[in-house]
């Protein structure tokens, strides 16, 4: 009996060494246990990603939620709505029919409505937006993310920037936070937000393509942001944030030759309208600096023959009788190189400078004259309206 429990416990253990070696080194000749699990009790075991600060509640770095969820708040969609005369059937003039109707065949009013997006830029009620949104509109109406519907009326409007500030009764609404757009540069992540064709807030992500887009004969003063984040009808007035959230621009165009975005929208700078915006608020219009001369870009063939060695600033080639330029003693002729200590880069940089001047102050000018260089100090002026050719 001893001998027969010795050579099962050999065998025992030989065999539990063949399998354990078996099973180490080629485990696929063993047959599967799967068919020893009920089906039901069987589960699929996988690998799933953790992101980095997901266990935490952090920021992901592949990702711009947070900025959306700073900014999302503060854009609104904007409904309009204006009535407007349908010229009648010619056919209508025939005095057969004008006899049966009684004479009344006139031209029918109809109601027209648009959409567009704005930005709350202040709790007390005040909202930014493009002046061709609101153009016109006799009822306007607000809708914020969280589905309420808000009236809303003009405090006033620039259509030289194609800005305007609309109010609305409501308190401790989500203003949002303006970036400085000043320290924007070409290759900067944006996002925008608005409401595109009506189908509800959207975002759109890119880059700054461009800075100081100008001569596109959009607006009156134009400096633009230039980005491919998508923008299509029904963006305008809407944000342009920076990755952190913060307004840089409100989206404003876009050229295209379809009407849909093809990737170069066009944005005013959050400073530009920060600055319209305030004095809209404050007193209903804006109020510009003007200092009255005719300026003219420099070519080539104009640096050359003034003997500049740059294109860099604007010849001036007219100055008012009697405006501020002439009464400092500017001629037709002089070069503008700096205002204030800045270069002027060209015409439309002039532009841009003067119109930010508070009118009665002083503004330096550095010029060039016959190859001198001198200073002048122009005692700046309101812009006249209606608006004149000098500037």
């Amino acid at each position: 009996m001893r001998r027969l429990w010795i050579i099962f416990s050999q065998t025992a253990t030989i065999c539990l060494a063949v399998l354990f070696v078996i099973s180490t080194l080629k485990p696929e000749w063993l047959p599967s246990r799967a068919g020893l699990v009920p089906e039901s009790m069987r589960v699929a075991l996988v690998q799933q990603e953790v992101h980095p600060g997901t266990a935490t509640g952090g920021a992901r770095p592949d990702s711009y939620h947070d900025a959306v969820r700073k900014a999302a708040p503060s854009v609104v969609n904007i409904f309009t709505s204006k009535e407007v005369r349908v010229p009648r059937n010619p056919l209508l003039n025939d005095p057969v029919l004008r006899r049966f109707f009684g004479g009344q065949l006139g031209d029918e009013t109809q109601r027209a409505s648009s959409l567009g997006s704005g930005v709350i830029v202040s709790p007390a009620g005040y909202i930014l937006t493009n002046h061709h949104v609101i153009n016109a509109a006799d009822e306007i109406e607000v809708a914020t993310p969280d589905g309420k519907k808000l009236l809303a009326k003009v405090v006033g409007s620039d259509p030289d920037t194609d800005l305007a500030v609309l109010s609305v009764e409501a308190q401790n609404l989500p203003a949002i936070t303006f970036g400085s757009s000043e320290k924007l540069r070409v290759g900067d992540i944006v996002l925008a937000i608005g409401n595109p064709l009506g189908i509800g807030q959207t975002v759109t992500s890119g880059i700054v393509s461009a800075l100081d887009r100008t001569g596109l004969g959009i607006n009156t003063f134009e400096n633009f942001i230039q980005t491919d984040a998508a923008i299509n009808q029904g963006n305008s007035g809407g944000a342009l944030i920076d990755a952190r959230g913060n307004l840089v621009g409100i989206n404003s165009a876009i050229l295209s030759q379809t009407g849909g975005s093809i990737g170069i929208g066009l944005a005013i700078p959050a400073s530009m309208a920060k600055s319209v915006m305030e004095q809209i608020i404050k007193t209903g219009s804006v109020t510009r600096g003007w200092i009255g001369v005719e300026l003219q870009p420099i070519t080539p063939a104009l640096a050359d023959s003034f003997k500049l060695g740059t294109q860099e600033g604007a010849i001036i080639n007219g100055v008012l009788n009697g405006g501020p330029a002439d009464k400092a003693g500017v001629k037709p002729g002089d070069v503008l190189v700096a205002i204030d200590g800045k270069p002027i880069a060209d015409a439309q940089s002039v532009l841009n400078s003067v119109i930010g001047m508070v009118p009665g102050s002083a503004a330096k000018m550095k010029l060039k004259r016959k190859g001198q260089d001198i200073e002048l100090t122009v005692t700046v002026d309101r812009r006249p309206k209606p608006q004149a050719r000098a500037e």
